[in-house]
Formats: structure tokens, C-alpha cells, sequence
């Protein structure tokens, strides 16, 4: 979503924003601007379009002052246009916004019956007019933006100024994130630890329906109400270095050729290799061996790549733990009247651990008592701070917009997690344990092979950008992996894609088939493999176009299909992580081919934190 830097410090406000907004690019944004004291006033500076051209606008510009505020704009109110760029200024007031104001239009109404003049069609404007009706009466920016906030419906994270007093900054959240950064001379405030990490790595995390005030180098914070809170300086050990390209032309293409490596590390916490056991140490939850013997449900939540992940893990919990799983969709779940029975369990699935809706429905199982256990990629975000139990991806930065690293890792802790489950309720033995915990070790040298596929899917492009639409199919552990790799080429390509269990052929998408059509069949060697191959000669024999993905010299699948890609021999658990690969790398490669922006697909945003 929007993207988010404050300054206040000895450096030049300009370099220092401008770096951190490049560094938040990934969120996906449609314009981008500065607010910088000079001269007696907070100059704006805003350009419709990619931060360059913001930097065009600022080469030459100077400004004298060290404080300063910037934003990249994702659109929820108003076409993306320099006039609903952020910063917002109203007379003396300048604000940056993320989030939405759920109430603006009744604000608006009332602003526009006193005579405002509002200037843009956005929500975030008015945030503005509220604190700078209360600065026009004489109120320092601090109590103007006390008086404003309840008058604020929605989800919101805002750093206000003002040219009446330069040196005070005033942020504030309910919703999405915000960090102190604390460097030697400098503070820094983001909505990303990105933007701080090249300057400093003590940082405090505000909490919703808190309040920081910086003047210099001091700062303090406050409850909505007023009440002055002490919080504690944390150290984090993300470095910048860490998401850099690393020489590949795009940061997706670095993070699937990482996967190897960030499955190795996602797994190293919970793999005990003398024993050949899992060990669910990390995750820090009192009575976690009670509450998984008692568990008589499990919800898993997530959104997008986070719920197919989700999905896997359904498939994996039930056959090793013998409990039964539902799988939702985060924004479903939490509107809908769910029956939480006793003895249930939640794991919620957020890379970035700010997915609004995953947030809630964390929140929603918190307060009737449900035990939570998070997965997240983001040490110290929110979903991670609120949750019983957390569990970490330990995937490193993933820049891309479209998940690929994340979502394998997670796939791994799942697995990890179901194993554990599966002995600590007595229907894995210590033989069956040892065998999957092998499986596991022996992924990411798997996943090595895979990666050779790189080339084939980029001399394939061409050929493959002249379908008008693909079908991924699947059975059983496989059918979240043929939705995974259809929402990557819909990410990426803009194309129609659309996965299925490879059993609903008849009951519909059998229509779709014709010659212009590729069906992608997920067959590897396992239980339901004959019955996937029926489903794959039924689509042949109506023209589709077969790319079949498989287990070793499969020469039935590959005199079936155009193009068949041969997965190493491995076990049931680890075949999805080896499937989804050649899926990755097939839409990336389609995509270059096509032209298109691969890090940041259009309209696309890396952590959604507002509904």
C-alpha cells in the first residue's frame, strides 16, 4: 500500500526521503511527493507516476531546512493524478496518509458547509483540514491532532507538520504500520523498516491508537487519550545490503532463484538433525503440546498466496495430525458468522504480518480466547506481536510483488508444523518422522534442479504469449499449487488464468478447451496419478495445449503433452514446493517477454493493510 517517510535530522531531508521511498517502491504505488521545510513554509513538491519522475522534479531543488515528510500513493479515493498526490497541504498543515477514512464523505459535506476548499478527491485531504482547523484557532500541532483524531472512522496511519512550528512532528496510527527509527542525530519515521535500515536499526513499533511526538532530537509518546507511554528500543538485525538485486535484472527472478536458501533457513529453527525431529521451540507459546493434543478444529486464514499456502498445509495437517482443517479466506471469514467449536485452533498466514484483514480476524479469535499461531515473514510486525505463538518464514526480504519465496517457506513451516502436531497426538511414530524430516533436508538440493528450468521457460515465452488463456490443474496436495500458479500468471501476464482440481474437468472448464488453450497438469508420481492423467488425455483429446509437469522420465506424460518438465523423485510432502517452482519461473518468464513491469504489476500492492 502507500508508502510512508518522515525526517528529522542533520542529513539533507531530500536524499533521505527520496532513498526511502525507493526503497518502498515494492508496495506498488501510482504517484509520489515531498513535503520539506524552507523558507519559512513546508515547500510540496508531487509528480503523477514513478518516483523518477518525482526525482526529476527535485533535481535541482534545495532546501534549507532538516525536516521533512514523503509518500508513494497506491489509490483508493480519486484517479492517480498529481492533485491526489500526497503530501496534502491546507494552509499551514501538510500530511501524508495510509489508510482509509472510512466517514470522509460526511466529512467532506461538513468541511464544504463551512466554506473549505477542497482541493483533491481524496479521503487523506481531509485528515489535513481537520488538524488545520484546530492550528487556525491557535493550538499547537500536537493538541490539534488530538482533537482532529476523533473525528477519524477507519484504518489510518498519518505524519503531520506545520510551518508555524518546524521542528515538531506529529505521527499517528490505527491500522497500518509506523516505526520509529532512532539513529545517531537523526529520526526517521516509516511505514516500512526498508526505509530505515540503511540509517539506523533502533527502532519502536507504535501500537494502534498511539501518538509520537518529535521536536529535535527528542520524542514522546501518547495514548488517543493523552496518556504519556514509555516504550522500549528494539534492535533488528535486517540490513539494507540484504535486498538488493544482487546483479539479476529484476528482484523476482533474485527471489525464486533464493529458494533453496530460504527453505533451508525457514526449516533450520524447527529441525533437530541428530534426531532426525521437528521441534517447534521458536515459536514461544505456553502449553503448545496441550493445545495441539486438545485441538478438536483448526482454522487456518490468509489471503491470496497466503491461503493457497493455507490450502497445502490443510492437506498435510489433516494426514499427519488426523484433525480436521478449514481453510478461509481472511476477508470471507471475518464478515461471515464462522463456528469457532471448543478446542479450536487459528494460524494466520501474512508475509508481511499487516495484511489488514488477517489482522482482524486475529483480533476477532483473540478476544473469544482462541489460541492464534502466526506465520510471518516480519519479525515485530503486528500480526506477529499480537498473535499466542509465532512462527517465521525466515525468507529474508521479498521485494517482488508476486510471492514466491515467501510462499515456499511457508509451505515448509506448515509441513513443519504438521509433523510436530502429528507426534505430540500419537499418529506419527519416530520411523515415519525421521522419513519426512529426510524429505525435508533433502528439498533444497531438489530445488536446485528446478532451477535450471530458468532457460526453457525463457526460449518458451514467445511461444507460450500466443494462448488466449491457461488452465492449471491438480488433485489433492497439488490443487492449491495449480491455484498458486494461475494467480502468478494473472499477477504477472495480465492473461486468463484460472486453476481447478484436475476432477472438475467435466463439470465445466472442459468448455474452455480448445486448441488456443494451454492446460498446465500438475502429475507427479503419487496416489492420485492415474486418475490425474485421465483428467490430462481427457483435455488433449479436445485440443488443449498440454504442459504436464512430472516425476522423473515420466514417457507417458511426455508423449501426452507439448512440453513436459520432469520434478526429482521425492515424497508426497515436498512435491508441491518442487511443482510450484517451474509455475514461478513460467510466469516471470512470460511476462518479460510480454514487457510488462515485473516487480510491480499494475495495480498490485506488496502489503495490503487496508481492506
Amino acid at each position: 500500500m502507500c508508502g510512508i517517510v518522515g525526517y528529522l535530522g542533520s542529513k539533507e531531508p531530500k536524499e533521505v526521503i527520496l532513498e526511502g521511498l525507493k526503497r518502498l517502491e515494492y508496495r506498488g504505488y501510482d504517484s509520489a511527493g515531498v513535503a520539506i521545510f524552507d523558507q519559512g513554509q513546508y515547500r510540496r513538491v508531487r509528480a503523477h507516476g514513478k518516483l523518477s519522475s518525482l526525482g526529476e522534479k527535485l533535481k535541482n531543488e534545495k532546501f534549507a531546512g532538516h525536516t521533512g515528510i514523503g509518500h508513494t500513493r497506491w489509490a483508493t479515493h480519486g484517479v492517480p493524478s498529481e492533485q491526489n498526490a500526497h503530501p496534502h497541504k491546507v494552509k499551514k498543515v501538510s500530511i501524508v496518509h495510509n489508510g482509509i477514512i472510512e466517514n470522509y464523505q460526511t466529512i467532506r459535506a461538513d468541511l464544504i458547509k463551512k466554506g473549505a476548499k477542497v482541493e483533491s478527491e481524496t479521503d487523506s485531504e481531509l485528515v489535513a483540514h481537520l488538524i488545520s482547523e484546530e492550528v487556525e484557532k491557535g493550538t499547537d500541532l500536537l493538541k490539534s491532532v488530538f482533537n482532529a483524531i476523533p473525528q477519524l472512522h477507519g484504518a489510518y496511519a498519518v505524519l503531520a507538520v506545520s510551518d508555524k512550528d518546524p521542528d515538531n512532528l506529529v505521527a499517528f496510527k490505527d491500522g497500518p504500520p509506523l516505526i520509529l527509527g532512532i539513529g545517531n542525530d537523526e529520526l526517521i519515521v516509516a511505514s516500512d523498516l526498508q526505509a530505515i535500515v540503511p540509517y539506523t536499526n533502533k527502532v519502536i513499533f507504535l501500537e494502534d491508537g498511539e501518538i509520537i511526538s518529535i521536536r529535535g532530537k527528542k520524542y514522546e509518546f501518547f495514548t488517543f487519550e493523552g496518556k504519556s507511554l514509555k516504550k522500549e528500543i528494539e534492535t533488528i538485525d535486517w540490513n539494507a545490503q540484504k535486498a538488493e538485486k544482487g546483479g539479476h535484472p529484476h528482484f523476482m527472478l533474485k527471489e525464486i532463484l533464493e529458494q533453496p536458501r530460504a527453505v533451508a533457513t525457514a526449516m533450520a529453527p524447527h529441525i533437530n538433525l541428530k534426531t532426525r525431529s521437528v521441534d517447534l521451540g521458536e515459536i514461544e507459546l505456553k502449553n503448545l503440546d496441550k493445545i495441539l493434543k486438545g485441538a478438536e478444529k483448526i482454522h487456518i486464514i490468509g489471503c491470496g498466496t497466503s491461503f493457497y499456502a493455507g490450502c497445502v498445509g490443510k492437506y498435510v495437517v489433516e494426514k499427519f495430525a488426523n484433525v480436521p482443517v478449514e481453510c478461509d479466506i481472511a476477508s470471507e471469514f471475518r464478515y461471515r458468522n464462522p463456528i469457532i467449536i471448543p478446542n479450536s485452533v487459528v494460524i494466520l498466514i501474512s508475509q508481511s504480518g499487516e495484511t489488514a484483514d488477517t489482522l482482524e480476524v486475529l483480533r476477532k479469535m483473540k478476544a473469544i480466547n482462541v489460541p492464534t499461531i502466526s506465520i510471518c515473514n516480519v519479525k515485530n510486525s503486528t500480526i506477529d506481536r499480537e498473535s499466542d505463538g509465532s512462527l517465521y518464514m525466515n525468507a529474508g526480504p521479498e521485494i517482488g510483488v508476486a510471492s514466491t519465496k515467501a510462499f515456499t517457506s511457508t509451505l515448509v513451516v506448515l509441513e513443519c508444523l504438521a509433523i510436530y502436531a502429528g507426534r505430540v497426538r500419537g499418529f506419527l511414530d519416530r520411523d515415519s518422522e525421521e522419513t519426512l524430516v529426510s524429505a525435508l533436508l533433502g528439498l533444497p538440493s531438489q530445488m536446485e534442479i528446478i532451477i535450471n528450468y530458468s532457460k526453457f521457460f525463457a526460449q518458451a515465452a514467445k511461444s507460450l504469449k500466443t494462448y488466449r488463456g491457461f488452465l492449471f490443474m491438480g488433485r489433492g496436495i497439488n490443487y492449491p499449487i495449480a491455484l498458486e500458479g494461475a494467480l502468478k500468471l494473472k499477477e504477472l501476464c495480465y492473461m486468463h488464468a484460472e486453476g481447478y482440481a484436475a476432477g472438475e474437468m467435466k463439470h465445466g472448464p472442459l468448455a474452455l478447451i480448445d486448441k488456443t488453450m494451454a492446460v498446465i497438469m500438475i502429475a507427479p508420481k503419487d496416489d492420485l496419478y492415474e486418475k490425474t492423467v485421465s483428467n490430462l488425455e481427457e483435455a488433449r483429446a479436445r485440443g488443449g495445449q498440454i504442459i504436464s509437469i512430472g516425476t522423473g522420465e515420466d514417457k507417458k506424460l511426455a508423449s501426452l503433452s507439448v512440453h513436459y518438465l520432469s520434478l526429482p523423485e521425492a515424497s508426497w510432502l515436498v512435491n508441491p514446493i518442487l511443482a510450484v517452482m517451474p509455475l514461478q519461473l513460467m510466469a516471470y518468464h512470460l511476462a518479460v517477454a510480454m514487457g510488462h513491469d515485473v516487480d510491480q504489476p499494475r495495480n498490485l500492492a506488496k502489503s495490503v493493510t487496508v481492506e
